[in-house]
């Protein structure tokens, strides 16, 4: 985005990429389909040291810049759930082909397979030190765009470098952790979770922070879906997180309704009604699922209130780096300017996308931080 926003000004730019074609992350979001905006963007969707500072990069790039970028060169959005804007086709790869023709009409070029070994200061400008088929090469340039990403998924490339470059100019990092990733349950309650492993369900999750309310998944190893990848980015080692199983309704005045209806209907026919029969029955070491509904108590009906509606969870950890969508943290905004994206202490140096540290939601958010800060990026080459 930002060799193609910079070939709009006439500027000319050099692309190293590290992977053998350019990419690798669009072709993989979405499960191949690129959720590549989110119609809802704004800068309460992400998380930062400094939540003002993505709001002038959004001010400049809008999403309905990023809309009509797209349908200009031949990509229609189609909107999902919660405003997530998929290409038509659903292929990701029509998105990179814009990016590359537009590349290729105004000559940006791109290397590919090409490892970056360092970046130093220079009278002139920079030297930028890369390895290509084995032989060290270097090249110098008045100015630099580290745009290298975070450190999910180095199975398609991710490293380090922009986040070790930084601290090499003495540059600040926030801290960095996973983040949009599957939680883990382990010890004593892991087999429970492990017997529910596939089912799915729509609910309300929080902690003290926020709250979402999407699908969550049961998985053998723990909790993923939609839900759960949102509020890990709000999630710390040791907290608790909550989850509403029944949100939009109130079980005990289900309970009550149905008992009189039918009050020798058990508690595990109610619940199957409310969820599959294999969580219902899951419940079993949980609830008195066998009770009539007549029967249940008072402290009967309290207890299955707390456990639908304020499910209690202490994760032991998430899935990683390997799991995980985005990373949280990165090079500290205090390091840049918010206008220009600039190095403070390094003119001619810019970070940009996922190194810097703003983490949006889950469904296109972070793509819309990406194609805003190329946008800003390119306008001040």
């Amino acid at each position: 985005m930002c060799a193609v926003q910079a070939g709009f000004l006439g500027k000319k730019v050099l692309i190293l990429e590290k992977n053998d074609r350019v990419g690798a992350k669009i072709l993989i979001s979405g499960g191949g389909r690129c959720n590549y905006t989110n119609l809802y963007s704004s800068p309460k969707q992400f998380i930062s040291e400094n939540e003002h500072f993505c709001k002038s990069a959004f001010a400049q790039w809008t999403v309905d810049d990023t809309v009509s970028f797209f349908e200009t060169y031949g990509i229609t959005g189609q909107e999902k759930t919660l405003g997530q804007l998929f290409p038509e086709s659903n292929k990701a790869k029509d998105v990179v082909k814009v990016f590359t023709d537009l590349c290729a009409d105004f000559g940006q070029e791109i290397w590919c397979d090409i490892t970056v070994k360092s970046i130093d200061r220079e009278e002139n400008g920079f030297v930028v030190t890369f390895e290509e088929d084995g032989s060290e090469r270097q090249l110098l340039t008045p100015k630099v765009v580290i745009a290298s990403g975070g450190l999910p998924i180095a199975k398609i490339g991710a490293t380090d470098f922009g986040l070790r470059t930084a601290r090499k100019f003495g540059m600040k990092i926030t801290e960095t952790a996973p983040a949009l990733v599957p939680l883990t349950i382990t010890g004593k309650d892991q087999p429970w979770y492990e017997q529910l492993s596939g089912n799915s369900i729509f609910c309300r999750v929080w902690n003290d922070r926020i709250s979402f309310e999407e699908n969550i998944l049961f998985t053998h190893w723990g909790l993923s879906g939609p839900a759960i990848l949102q509020i890990s980015s709000y999630w710390r080692p040791g907290e608790f997180i909550y989850i509403d199983l029944l949100p939009n309704q109130n079980i005990t005045e289900l309970i009550e309704q149905e008992r009189q209806l039918n009050g020798k209907k058990q508690l595990l026919s109610l619940l199957a009604g409310l969820y599959t029969r294999k969580f219902a029955e899951a419940l079993s070491n949980k609830l008195p699922i066998d009770k009539n509904l007549a029967s249940l108590t008072k402290v009967d009906i309290e207890n299955i209130s707390d456990l639908i509606h304020q499910f209690k969870v202490k994760p032991a950890g998430d899935k990683g780096y390997d799991k995980a969508e985005v990373m949280r943290g990165g090079v500290s905004t205090d390091e840049l300017s918010s206008k220009t994206l600039e190095a403070k202490k390094m003119p001619g140096l810019y970070f940009g996308g996922e190194c810097v540290d703003v983490t949006g939601w889950l469904g296109g958010y972070n793509f819309q931080w990406a194609w805003a800060s190329g946008f800003v990026i390119a306008q001040s080459l």
